[in-house]
């Protein structure tokens, strides 16, 4: 990979948003020079306007990192390539983008970066880690809308702690960067496993009723559950679930 400036992510939106992002050509030299960038460091773009839920642009590369046709992206494409034990989490994520279109609409102004890593499904039919750098910005033109900027990028030469993933919601814009090691560490450390246990718990069951449901010890469980809370620094697991819910990710 070869680190670059997301400077021209900011020139892209500045170039093309006054057109409402429908006069993108891949002949542009702009574009020219985003896809050259992407092509070296395996990336791939997606300019949707959130508030009408449509997809404007999809760059050619989702054809090679998930043989999406670049014409035919939609939703249902992209959620048909997401891993099957990350469908909750890509479906969490997507409502969580819909609050903030929400939140940016009733302010009129603003911006706000949803980040986070998915496994999606190759040409192959296997599968790579994916981060999604989800940047959302209001616009009164040409029309008022909340408008989202993502950028896919593989990650699966990234050494990263055995079972997590990444997860950032918030206003901090300059996390809109190229990935680095930083970077994909920010948010909690939970594994997938304490993140399934959280969620049974936040659905209302006993650690009795988890251990029953996952075929674990309910020692396992209950040493989940601290390590959850020793992670979070939180002295309450109803703590932890109302954390995870205003971040989106429950």
């Amino acid at each position: 990979m070869s680190p670059y400036s997301y400077g021209v992510y900011h020139d892209f939106v500045d170039h093309y948003l006054p057109a409402g992002f429908l006069q993108i050509r891949d002949e542009d030299s702009m574009m020219q020079k985003l896809n050259n960038l992407m092509e070296l460091n395996d990336q791939m773009l997606i300019v949707m306007d959130l508030t009408a839920v449509k997809i404007i642009y999809t760059s050619e590369r989702s054809w090679e990192m998930l043989g999406i046709d670049p014409d035919k992206n939609s939703l249902l494409e992209m959620l048909s390539r997401v891993h099957p034990d990350d469908l909750d989490r890509f479906g969490m994520g997507r409502s969580k983008l819909l609050s903030l279109d929400k939140d940016l609409l009733l302010s009129q102004s603003g911006s706000a970066l949803l980040s986070t890593d998915i496994r999606m499904r190759r040409p192959d039919q296997k599968y790579s880690n994916h981060l999604f750098q989800c940047y959302l910005f209001y616009s009164p033109k040409p029309h008022k809308s909340v408008y989202y900027v993502q950028i896919n990028t593989n990650i699966d030469g990234y050494k990263k702690k055995k079972d997590s993933f990444h997860y950032y919601v918030g206003r901090d814009i300059s996390l809109f960067r190229f990935p680095d090691k930083e970077l994909l560490e920010l948010g909690h450390q939970l594994t997938r496993s304490e993140f399934e246990i959280i969620k049974l718990i936040s659905s209302g069951l006993s650690s009795g009723e988890i251990a029953n449901k996952l075929c674990l010890s309910l020692h396992t469980v209950n040493t989940h559950r601290r390590n959850i809370l020793q992670k979070m620094k939180k002295p309450h697991i109803s703590d932890v679930i109302f954390d995870l819910m205003e971040q989106g990710i429950i």
